[in-house]
């Protein structure tokens, strides 16, 4: 991998904006090594009549955006477009190759400016292949993740070496789960060594914990002695895919190199970037990433343990089922102790620096409900809660605040309504689950139908109006909308 920013032909693309989306650059391939074309640029640079648009055009191979594919094809109805969308999503085994990362297997990407395979977009994009009937793209991709798991030893946030340093939110669980649905049970046990692999990535540093040290990587000592976790990236560098952005927001701050793995915490969460890690919701240089403990990584987290538990049970190793089943009643119990608010009727983030909760209202507070992880009680307070504040016409925004970031109101993400419907479900408000869901396709129809594309995120508050926020423009193709709406439309109709 390499150090992207050592480079002065690295840092000067990236901060001249020869590229409007500072990810199209590391998407390049180099057609030399990368230190020869420093040292050529450096002995280029000050030469009269150079330019460096075209140095870069001339010695690197430039990414062909394929979002221009993503077209409506006459006639055809939105699952007919989805169905016939799978074609330019799923891509045959790679090699890797510039930035990319090789994958042995069949695999999906998002599509739009996403050409690479991400973690968590995929479990979503997942429900739709298997609508679809496409169990050996369900396996491919399981399998690409577990080889990721075994090679570098935890599934990178998307396969470019230069997310190597984070995750995303950890549902490598729920795709063996998935797959188990489609392949039978001996999946867990088959895939027992990754799962426990994946853990073991989002449990290090508890050995290095102590009576005055009780932060280490992810892991959180809570006050109470529980173990909890956080996001984290093992860089405090700027992103390399978002380097200009990065370089001016901490700029100003006292400790560049903590804003900076913020910015990474914050790209790991998937949630990049929300007023939900933000000690003023509308201001984007107070994100504090690290020292919040978010509801929902620790309910992945749970599962985790759980479907590790599973599968010793069925390996017939009962004591070590035990133990992890024993885990995840430790961590349920804390995410009740930390994470629920009796007062307010409702899930929120924990903040490890002031020990309180955030009283950032969010989706992510539906979580515990899509894991079964709240009592009666609980859920149905939460889901007035969301039905109250969050529920617009076209769906559930997904947090209370318009600051700007795209994982703010007024947008909605695929994702969460998933999360919240099945969530819903779960304790019986079939009635509200039921109205977020026709709301949910009816607003990804109406944009289709307006448009021909199916979108990264949307406007749930209006219409009429795409979504915003964030660091690019909004992306067409969409793996993740179209995983959750042909599950949706399954379930209830269009």
């Amino acid at each position: 991998m390499y150090q992207y920013e050592q480079y002065e032909l690295f840092r000067d693309v990236q901060m001249q904006q020869v590229f409007p989306d500072g990810k199209t650059f590391v998407d390049c391939r180099p057609r030399e090594p990368l230190p020869n074309l420093e040292a050529l640029y450096l002995a280029q640079k000050n030469k009269e009549g150079f330019s460096l648009t075209a140095f870069v055009k001339e010695h690197f191979l430039i990414p062909v955006p394929t979002q221009q594919d993503y077209v409506l094809k006459e006639g055809s109805g939105i699952r007919e477009h989805i169905e016939a969308l799978w074609d330019k999503l799923i891509r045959p085994a790679t090699g890797g190759g510039g930035s990319k990362l090789a994958l042995p297997f069949t695999y999906v990407v998002p599509g739009g400016r996403f050409g690479e395979m991400y973690y968590w977009d995929t479990y979503f994009t997942m429900l739709g292949l298997q609508v679809s009937g496409k169990k050996e793209v369900l396996e491919g991709i399981v399998d690409n993740f577990s080889q990721l798991i075994d090679t570098i030893g935890y599934i990178p946030n998307g396969t470019r070496d230069y997310f190597i340093g984070r995750s995303q939110p950890p549902y490598y669980s729920l795709m063996v789960k998935l797959l188990s649905q489609e392949l039978g049970k001996n999946i867990l046990t088959r895939y027992l060594p990754q799962l426990e692999k994946e853990y073991l990535f989002w449990m290090k540093g508890v050995k290095e914990l102590t009576p005055t040290e009780f932060t280490s990587g992810h892991v959180v000592r809570m006050k109470g002695g529980e173990l909890m976790n956080r996001y984290w990236d093992e860089n405090e560098t700027p992103r390399p895919e978002s380097y200009r952005e990065d370089v001016e927001l901490a700029e100003d701050m006292e400790d560049e190199q903590l804003m900076y793995r913020d910015l990474r915490a914050g790209a790991e969460s998937g949630w990049d970037f929300s007023s939900r890690w933000f000690r003023e919701p509308m201001e984007f240089n107070t994100i504090h990433t690290t020292e919040i403990i978010p509801v929902d990584l620790n309910c992945l987290l749970w599962h985790l343990e759980q479907t590790i538990s599973e599968a010793h049970v069925l390996a017939g190793n009962i004591p070590e089922g035990a133990r992890y089943e024993l885990l995840g009643q430790n961590r349920k119990a804390a995410i009740d102790r930390y994470c629920w608010d009796e007062l307010k009727g409702f899930y929120f983030d924990f903040d490890i620096s002031t020990g309180l909760n955030t009283g950032n209202y969010t989706v992510a507070a539906a979580t515990p409900l899509f894991f079964k992880l709240s009592t009666n009680e609980q859920a149905k307070l939460t889901s007035m809660v969301l039905e109250e504040r969050f529920l617009m016409v076209g769906g559930l925004r997904t947090t209370l605040y318009e600051s700007g970031q795209q994982w703010d109101a007024p947008n909605g993400w695929a994702p969460l309504h998933w999360i919240a419907i099945r969530g819903l479900n779960n304790y019986g408000f079939s009635e509200l689950a039921s109205t977020i869901a026709g709301r949910w396709i009816r607003l990804n129809t109406e944009v289709f139908e307006r448009t021909g594309k199916l979108m990264e995120k949307y406007n749930v508050v209006d219409a009429s109006l795409d979504a915003g926020g964030g660091e690019y423009e909004g992306q067409d193709g969409f793996g993740w909308t179209n995983g959750v709406l042909l599950k949706l439309m399954e379930e209830y109709g269009r």
